[in-house]
């Protein structure tokens, strides 16, 4: 006969196991279903020696188990100490292949054919079981690895890292203490990692670490004989670069197990790779009884989810708790009058702000962490051009007036709407403003720091493909068409594609059949003609180039 429980938690990560901790202090009937034979694999598999933080800092952890900065053996041996202390029921080496049932009557059914029935379900896997791969010729050679369990294992070695997030940084930075090291990141900047991680990772620049920027993996090939057993080839933004190296490790992180949470009735929003399940205000998913956290939800930072675990417990038991980042983001609303409480400043920015309407109301809640709310007066300057600051806005409320410097050398001021957002050109170029933005009516406006808008573009596809799109449409009309209705303006860029091209790449040349326009996004190009025709020269972001 199938053992019964109130509460199945699936997945000992930190927010299972803050979940079946304080369900053991509240004497809940539960039990937390491990894959592995240890708790906190993910935490388990970090490189040894591992300093962990307790981000974000300015969050209130609320748990049962205890966390704080620290090394990994640390954190490990204590929530190894909590577990017994707090009698949690947990079972190792329980693989659940399916869920079926609903609210109150959910059967769970192990990979070794054992059955338990629940009344509720806490879903907390985490992503740690789908490790993206380099995925191109060479990704599973022996000497190419995606797991560093102990840096000091290595020692004079030219080791290429693969990452530009916390573990790539992570293992680079541990590693170049005895090995030569070689950072590779996809995107021009370093975005997608922790402050603490970016500030140590530039000053290991400064003294020395090789960094590659704008960078992507073309192919890792084996070599026979020599110094080097690999030849890691890549593609930068000067060229082809090839890497005689020891070992490649790739840190790419790691993607949902979908099909797995598909089978359980969990419903995505859509099909991006990097999507998260839709989930209430209390991490309830579509099915009814079944809830989401900790980094499947898309909160992959240990706090969050220690707060994620416990919090859920007090819903299912239908205790209206408050979140532990309410008092954070009711500090943020302060001025804005039109909200009473958090969740309804939340309704109104999904309602009125297009690029931000596809995030889940927890991503939401996590960007506005990082955000400021401004009130500014009518008139009130937002920043000036040629201003260096590079920070993105979003129009809440009201509207506000975009001076530009016309042909004629006048200044002209044309509005921008409630829902539309600006700064963009300073996020994605990092040059100086190139306008000057005021104030107007009744304006509501969320400030954002550029590095946190450029992690969420990284991982949110929906807010990336919105940015490019009216980016695209306001250079359009910026520099070539400022007279153009909108519908002609949309017609002209629907064809349109981002492209990306290394130094010294040939767009075309001259002779050659025109085949469109040229939209200078990022960077420079040079234009150079036959010495008979005399003329040369540089063209800049914004510039325009027919062929």
């Amino acid at each position: 006969m199938s053992e019964t429980f109130k509460i199945a938690i699936i997945g000992s990560g930190p927010s299972g196991l803050s979940a079946a901790a304080h369900a053991a202090e509240l004497s809940i009937s539960h039990i937390l279903f491990e894959s592995e034979k240890q708790p906190a694999n993910t935490i388990y598999k970090y490189q040894k020696g591992k300093h962990v933080m307790a981000e974000p800092s300015v969050l209130p952890l609320r748990s049962p188990m205890s966390f704080a900065e620290g090394t990994r053996e640390e954190i490990i041996t204590t929530w190894d100490e909590e577990l017994v202390k707090h009698k949690v029921n947990i079972r190792f080496n329980a693989n659940v292949a399916t869920i079926k049932g609903e609210r109150g009557a959910f059967q769970i059914t192990l990979t070794s054919g054992e059955t338990f029935l629940s009344e509720f379900i806490i879903l907390g896997i985490g992503l740690q079981g789908n490790i993206r791969k380099l995925g191109t010729p060479g990704e599973d050679l022996p000497t190419v690895q995606y797991q560093l369990d102990d840096p000091e294992a290595y020692e004079d070695e030219t080791i290429v890292v693969v990452g530009g997030g916390d573990a790539g940084i992570e293992n680079a930075l541990a590693l170049a203490k005895q090995n030569r090291v070689i950072i590779i990141n996809r995107d021009p900047e370093y975005n997608r990692c922790k402050e603490g991680n970016f500030n140590l990772l530039m000053a290991a620049i400064k003294s020395g670490m090789e960094s590659r920027v704008g960078t992507s993996v073309d192919r890792v090939e084996a070599v026979e004989g020599g110094n080097f057993p690999l030849k890691f080839v890549a593609k930068t933004p000067q060229g082809e670069e090839t890497i005689p190296c020891h070992r490649v490790i790739g840190r790419l992180g790691a993607s949902p197990p979908r099909k797995q949470v598909e089978s359980f009735g969990i419903k995505f929003p859509n099909n991006d790779p990097g999507s998260v399940p839709e989930l209430s205000g209390h991490y309830e998913s579509n099915v009814p009884g079944l809830y989401i956290v900790g980094a499947l939800g898309g909160y992959p930072l240990i706090k969050q989810a220690m707060n994620q675990g416990y919090e859920v417990v007090e819903y299912i038991l239908g205790h209206d708790v408050e979140p532990a980042d309410e008092p954070l983001l009711k500090a943020k609303f302060v001025n804005y009058k039109r909200a009473k409480a958090v969740n309804d400043a939340i309704a109104i920015i999904q309602k009125n702000i297009p690029i931000l309407s596809g995030l889940t109301t927890l991503q939401l809640r996590e960007f506005l962490i990082d955000s400021t709310i401004h009130t500014p007066k009518l008139s009130e300057v937002v920043f000036k051009r040629n201003d260096y600051t590079n920070s993105f806005f979003s129009i809440l409320e009201g509207e506000v007036v975009v001076y530009t410097e016309g042909k004629d050398g006048k200044e002209k001021g044309f509005p921008l709407p409630t829902g539309a957002f600006f700064g963009e050109m300073g996020l994605i170029s990092g040059r100086r403003r190139t306008a000057t933005v005021a104030a107007g009516k009744d304006c509501v406006l969320i400030e954002t720091p550029r590095r946190s808008m450029l992690k969420l573009l990284a991982s949110v596809e929906s807010v990336r493909r919105t940015l490019d799109e009216v980016s695209l449409k306001r250079a359009v009309r910026s520099y070539l068409a400022s007279s153009l209705p909108e519908d002609e303006i949309d017609y002209l860029v629907q064809g349109a594609i981002i492209k990306k091209f290394p130094a010294g790449a040939v767009l075309f040349s001259q002779g050659d059949k025109a085949d469109g326009l040229y939209l200078i996004r990022r960077g420079s190009v040079t234009v150079s003609a036959p010495s008979s025709l005399k003329h040369s020269g540089v063209l800049p972001i914004g510039s325009a180039r027919p062929q």
